[in-house]
């Protein structure tokens, strides 16, 4: 077996190894499994600690999905270096999103259900899959796949086809495992437990094109947050700098848009009397400055209104809802026969109004919680990565 390795030119433009050279601090990387070069090459890239692949200022979006258990909880925390989720987090039932920085780059980090968590009505799911979309327009920027290192199961591995159904089927370019581990294993024994004894790990991660790392289940070990951030900026060059997106993610950012309108005319009367009372306390730059803070904070809280509750996530509702209804319906219809058509009809109805009560709770109790799933936004932003492409060569 061969491991490959590639410099960030031949990373990002598919070309054949060359030395780069750009810093003072060298690097070494693997190649990621879809170059598909046959020989082993090695090359070099020196990096300065402020080098910005993207070379640009905007918020990248990172979409945590955990399989099961507490590992995207654990990873959310690390990346942004507190703890966001109490260390005995193994389930959530509805989206959240925070946001920060990480080695000088604001990061915002979308949290949803675990994929197998079996406390979660298929309503409910849909509807969080839905609102997680809406925390995350116009696209996240990576997926960061969440394992626990030391427990790989069977259904670990099948993730990546739940991927391709609720994301579309080109999410995958767009993802990278993240395995939680106890302690700092030393890189070299865990590019060889992949490669020559841990099979299943090695199947796992070759489900995502190769790409992984390896993090502390110590949110408070931040010594690798700088190779995380370029890492995830290197995948997203290489996919030509912009963020994945799909017909569901713009129909979610539609449905925001208009939601955000529409809160806009509802505040305007108490915006321009906002304004009024600034004229009478400020001048001049002063005033400028006033307006344009209070039109940001007030912009920034009608998004996250927009992004939590909107006509898309309400036309989920309405279908939870009125799916209970007709099958109450129908089951109580069928227990009404016993007693003949009077029977039927009382049943039918009696049944309805449970059934259509049952699908509807799941997603009102959610819209209650919108005020306790996204806390306020802070900074200080810290991750604790092992950073390291793996790839086997294909027969």
């Amino acid at each position: 077996m061969r491991r490959h390795f590639l410099c960030l030119h031949c990373f990002t433009s598919n070309q054949r190894p060359r030395t780069l050279q750009t810093g003072s601090t060298s690097t070494w990387f693997p190649l990621p499994a879809f170059h598909g070069l046959a020989t082993q090459r090695r090359c070099s890239i020196r990096l300065t600690t402020t080098t910005n692949i993207l070379g640009s200022p905007t918020e990248l979006r990172l979409m945590v999905v955990g399989s099961s258990g507490s590992s995207q909880f654990l990873l959310t925390n690390a990346i942004l270096g507190r703890e966001e989720f109490p260390m005995d987090t193994t389930s959530i039932s509805g989206s959240r999103k925070n946001t920060g920085e990480m080695a000088g780059r604001r990061l915002a980090v979308i949290n949803g259900p675990n994929i197998y968590d079996k406390d979660i009505s298929r309503p409910r799911r849909k509807m969080e899959l839905r609102r997680s979309k809406c925390l995350c327009i116009p696209g996240p920027h990576a997926f960061l796949i969440a394992f626990d290192m030391e427990k790989i199961s069977p259904n670990d591995i099948k993730t990546h086809r739940l991927m391709k159904e609720r994301f579309g089927s080109h999410c995958l370019k767009h993802c990278m495992v993240l395995l939680a581990s106890e302690g700092n294993l030393e890189e070299a024994a865990l590019v060889d437990r992949v490669e020559k004894t841990d099979w299943h790990l090695r199947e796992l991660i070759e489900r995502y094109g190769g790409r992984f790392h390896v993090f502390s289940k110590n949110w408070r070990d931040r010594s690798r947050d700088r190779e995380l951030l370029q890492k995830i900026e290197w995948m997203v060059a290489s996919l030509g700098g912009s963020c994945f997106s799909s017909r569901t993610f713009q129909k979610a950012e539609d449905f925001v848009k208009r939601e955000e309108k529409k809160l806009r005319k509802q505040r305007a009367a108490e915006i321009d009397q906002a304004w009024s009372e600034m004229e009478k306390q400020y001048i001049a730059e002063e005033l400028y400055h006033q307006k344009d803070a209070y039109t940001a904070s007030v912009g920034a809280e009608i998004r996250a209104k927009a992004e939590m509750d909107n006509g898309w996530l309400r036309t989920s509702l309405v279908r939870g809802l009125g799916t209970g209804l007709v099958m109450g319906a129908v089951v109580g219809a069928l227990f009404g026969s016993i007693e003949g058509p009077g029977g039927m009809v009382l049943y039918g109805i009696v049944g309805g109004a449970v059934g259509g009560s049952a699908g509807g709770t799941a997603q009102v109790a959610i819209k209650h919680m919108e005020n306790k799933v996204t806390p306020p936004a802070r900074l200080n932003f810290n991750s604790i990565f092992i950073n390291r492409f793996f790839t086997a060569t294909r027969p």
